[in-house]
C-alpha cells in the first residue's frame, strides 16, 4: 500500500500550504483492496486534516503491522492487519461533536460536505476493516483504519480484468464549480495515469477544448458537471462541444440522483452519468469504459 499512500497523500496536498510527512515501513503486510476505494478514504481523511489547519501544517501518514489477538479493544476479528494513520495538529474536534462524526451531512466546518468520515467509514466496513477517530480541541486529530492483511500473495494472472487496477494514459478536461470537486477529481485522475485540467463553467470547458484540438493535441474525454449557477452548464456545452467534434467522449456529473441525464445519458449527448458525491469505483468504471470507448489501450 505504500505507493498507494503516498500518491493519494500528495495529490491532496499538492497546492496547499500543507507538507506531508511519512512513516511507511518497507515491511508492510500485503492487503487485499480495492485501490479507488482505498484512494477516497485516503483523499477524505487528508483532505480533512489540512482543512483542520487553515494556515497550513504537516499532515503525517503511518502504516504498521497490528496483529489482533481475542479480546483486543477493537472491534475486529483476530488476525493481521495493516493500520493507517492520518494525524494532524489542527483545530480538533469538540468532545461533544465525537459521537456524530459518522452521521451522513453532519459536520463542523463551513467548507465540510459531511460525508468525508462517513464515507470512509462505510468503504473500510466493506473491506472488514473498522476506523477510529481521537482528537482534542486545539491539538489536532488522529484517524485510523485498520485493513485486514491478504492471507495469500495476489496472483496477477487470476484476477478478473475488471478488478486488475486501473492505469490509463490520455488527457480528461473537468467541469465542475466545487472547487473540493475538482480538486479531488484531479487527484483520482493522475493517480489513475491520465493528464487532466479543471474549469469551473462551459464556456471556459469549450474554449480549452477546441484550442486543444487546434494545437493537435485533444482530450480523450470531458466529465461536466450539469448544473453551474451563474454560468453554462452541462447540458448546453455538451452540445457545442458536439458540433465541434462529433467524437467527444462526455461523462455527466450531477448531485440530483433523479435527474433524467443519469439514466439516459445518451439521449442528452452523453456516454455516462455519475451521481454526487462520487463513490471512486463508480468513478474508475465510468473513465475505463470512457477509455475503452475510446478506442485506445490501457497502460499496462
Amino acid at each position: 500500500m505504500q505507493d498507494l499512500i503516498r500518491d493519494c497523500t500528495e495529490f491532496s496536498l499538492r497546492g496547499t500550504p500543507s507538507q506531508a510527512r511519512f512513516d511507511l515501513p518497507e515491511d508492510l503486510w500485503l492487503v487485499d483492496y480495492d485501490a479507488a476505494q482505498i484512494s477516497q478514504v485516503l483523499q477524505n481523511l487528508v483532505i480533512n486534516s489540512h482543512q483542520a489547519m487553515p494556515h497550513g501544517g504537516t499532515v503525517t501518514v503511518e502504516a504498521q503491522n497490528i496483529l489482533v489477538e481475542e479480546g483486543a479493544d477493537l472491534p475486529l476479528r483476530p488476525g493481521r492487519y495493516v493500520a493507517v494513520s492520518v494525524e494532524d495538529h489542527g483545530i480538533g474536534i469538540p468532545e461533544e461533536h465525537m459521537d456524530a462524526i459518522f452521521d451522513p451531512y453532519f459536520t463542523s466546518k463551513k467548507e465540510g460536505s459531511g460525508l468525508g468520515l462517513p464515507t470512509a467509514y462505510s468503504i473500510v466496513k466493506r473491506h472488514d476493516g473498522h476506523i477510529t477517530v481521537r482528537s482534542r480541541v486545539g491539538q489536532g486529530t488522529r484517524v485510523t483504519f485498520y485493513l485486514p492483511a491478504s492471507q495469500q500473495a495476489a496472483d496477477a494472472a487470476e484476477v478478473p480484468e475488471n478488478l486488475k487496477p486501473f492505469r490509463g494514459t490520455g488527457r480528461i478536461l473537468i467541469m465542475d464549480d466545487d472547487p473540493i470537486v475538482r480538486d479531488v477529481l484531479l487527484a483520482v485522475l493522475e493517480h489513475l495515469g491520465f493528464e487532466s485540467e479543471a474549469t469551473a463553467e462551459g464556456m471556459e470547458v469549450f474554449a480549452r477544448y477546441q484550442q486543444a484540438l487546434a494545437e493537435g493535441k485533444p482530450f480523450d474525454g470531458v466529465i461536466l458537471d450539469l448544473t453551474v449557477p451563474g454560468g453554462v452548464g452541462g447540458r448546453e456545452v455538451v452540445k457545442k462541444l458536439k458540433a465541434l467534434d462529433p467524437h467527444v467522449r462526455a461523462v455527466a456529473s450531477t448531485g440530483y440522483s433523479t435527474d433524467p441525464v443519469l439514466s439516459r445519458p445518451q439521449a442528452y449527448g452523453f456516454q455516462a452519468g455519475i451521481a454526487k458525491p462520487y463513490r471512486m469505483e463508480d468513478l474508475e468504471k465510468v473513465v475505463r469504459r470512457m477509455w475503452s470507448a475510446r478506442g485506445k489501450p490501457e497502460k499496462q
